[in-house]
């Protein structure tokens, strides 16, 4: 019997089934799927796996990281950019090994679907020095787990698993297989390796260093990755992932005629790529996101011609992948350009009907003209559509965290008047750091935490601000004449903008908190956040 599953799904039944004990995350678009459906699951719950948000993907790692440490399994989830914060312990664990199976999911985001950039985390798990998988459809994403655990305890090492958004997001039909035991707890023998003073800190790196060929090794029998040679030698094919799909998909019926190396594992399997250099005439690249594979391939054979891909100009360097493009590289056909009929064209999106983010914007916009009209710092949430018409309020967005800092920076500059707008959950990310550099300073910046009550942006997951953003804030060191409290709606318009006018005039550090709960929260939510701000007050 087979399942319908969407990609992340069909990674989180096979990490359930592979003998998952807990998973730790930020919720992150194209993630967020693997760990709901982890905390929807009635087996998981059975299995008493731990599946509660954390309140960044550092924390997240630290502590799937800790659990390894125990023995049992565990799994962290991700955007690709939150893999940049969490590269602090990414990077030192890949020193101090692991003890439990650990797998890092990183869900990569080509063409910008709903991130700020398009990195493709293959790099984190090379510069880290650790194997890396990468399924290239929703069987292989299910099937994976249970190798990942394995290789991940075999070497000592985490496991980098990358994801894209189109396999993460499309679905197929998945053969499950039985399900294994949970690692009992047994704690590591020797415990200096992850005490990573220098001292130690050297020895572990070195043995990381060592272990280089092992993983080559492991790349060359993996069954993940498959060399298939043809009688043609026209044209050999480097696919990888999803890419493999693409490929697949045109070629179709005439496999035979092409020459096929299918790579999911890394570092890459240099006998075999090797190979399929001798023996075709010319070698075309496939891969989602940067040209990792094509540069060493560059390396590994000085440069020429033979090598084609995105450094070439045979595939699209930006963007994402589809069988198109992939197609029009293999020139099976040329022509792939259509014109989008207006009716289903893109649109900008926008705030949903009735969000409280847009009063707030309204208010600020009617200061606009007395404060000038490049002051707003923004943030990563919903609330970043507010850098777009109609309401063109927000003037800058890069990170998590940084519209408070960046009103810091441009204040110590000399900048009057500087607001910074950051959503619950971003504050409680990656916001609390920063208000505690401007308080330091008693920095002249006007700060608005907009409170949804949720992580809305990537679903309503709940936020672990709710009721605790008073006390945090006065627990930095906010004064509290200047920590305020707004109500976003429309007949209070005239009041916050008088609130916010004042505060504008405090020539140190104001954090006004605008309270109006997410429109796509249920019923039962609201509740449950009201029975939860009521305990804690």
């Amino acid at each position: 019997m087979k399942s319908l599953l969407l990609g992340n799904e069909a990674l989180a039944q096979g990490s359930i089934d592979a003998g998952l004990s807990g998973v730790y995350a930020y919720p992150g678009t194209p993630s967020t799927e693997i760990t709901e459906y982890i905390q929807r699951s009635k087996v998981a719950k059975e299995l008493k796996i731990h599946a509660t948000w954390s309140v960044n993907e550092k924390t997240a790692m630290e502590s799937a990281l800790g659990m390894s440490y125990t023995g049992l399994r565990a799994m962290v989830v991700m955007k690709h950019v939150g893999l940049n914060v969490a590269s602090d312990v990414f990077m030192n664990m890949s020193v101090s090994g692991i003890n439990g199976g650990l797998v890092v999911v990183v869900a990569d985001d080509p063409s910008m679907h709903s991130s700020q950039n398009e990195q493709d985390s293959r790099f984190y798990g090379k510069f880290a020095m650790i194997p890396i998988l990468e399924p290239s459809n929703q069987q292989e994403a299910y099937n994976i787990m249970h190798y990942a655990f394995d290789l991940s305890e075999e070497l000592k090492l985490p496991v980098l698993l990358r994801m894209v958004t189109r396999l993460s997001h499309s679905r197929a039909g998945i053969e499950v297989r039985e399900r294994r035991a949970q690692n009992v707890m047994q704690l590591p023998t020797d415990t200096s390796r992850f005490a990573l003073l220098p001292m130690n800190a050297r020895k572990q790196f070195e043995k990381l260093v060592n272990k280089k060929a092992v993983l080559i090794q492991h790349s060359e029998s993996s069954s993940l990755n498959d060399l298939k040679l043809s009688q043609h030698k026209d044209i050999g094919i480097i696919a990888c992932g999803i890419a493999y799909n693409y490929v697949m998909e045109n070629i179709g019926d005439d496999v035979s005629f092409y020459s096929i190396l299918k790579i999911s594992q890394y570092p890459l399997p240099k006998d075999k790529i090797k190979k399929l250099y001798k023996h075709c005439d010319k070698i075309i690249v496939v891969e989602e996101g940067y040209p990792i594979v094509e540069e060493l391939l560059h390396d590994y054979f000085n440069k020429n011609d033979k090598i084609k891909g995105k450094l070439t100009g045979d595939i699209p360097l930006t963007g994402e992948l589809n069988p198109n493009t992939v197609g029009k590289s293999l020139g099976i056909f040329q022509n792939t350009s259509k014109s989008i009929p207006e009716i289903v064209s893109g649109r900008p999106p926008q705030l949903c009907e009735g969000c409280g983010h847009t009063d707030l914007f309204n208010t600020i916009n009617e200061l606009i003209p007395e404060i000038g009209n490049k002051n707003v710092f923004g943030d990563i949430g919903c609330y970043a559509l507010g850098a777009l018409p109609p309401l063109n309020t927000i003037n800058t967005l890069i990170d998590m965290g940084a519209s408070i800092t960046m009103a810091k920076g441009a204040a110590d500059a000399g900048l009057e008047n500087a607001i910074a707008v950051i959503g619950d959950s971003t504050f409680t990310h990656s916001g609390m750091t920063g208000l505690l550099d401007a308080v330091y300073e008693n920095s002249p910046i006007t700060i608005i935490i907009s409170d949804n009550s949720a992580i809305a942006m990537t679903g309503a997951q709940e936020s672990s601000a709710v009721g605790r953003l008073h006390k945090i804030c006065l627990g930095i060191g906010v004064h509290p004449d200047h920590l305020k409290t707004m109500i976003p709606l429309n007949k209070n318009h005239e009041q916050n903008v008088e609130l916010l006018r004042n505060e504008l005039k405090y020539k140190g550090v104001s954090v006004i908190i605008s309270e109006r709960p997410c429109v796509r929260l249920s019923r039962d939510q609201k509740e449950d956040i009201k029975a939860k701000i009521a305990s804690l007050s």
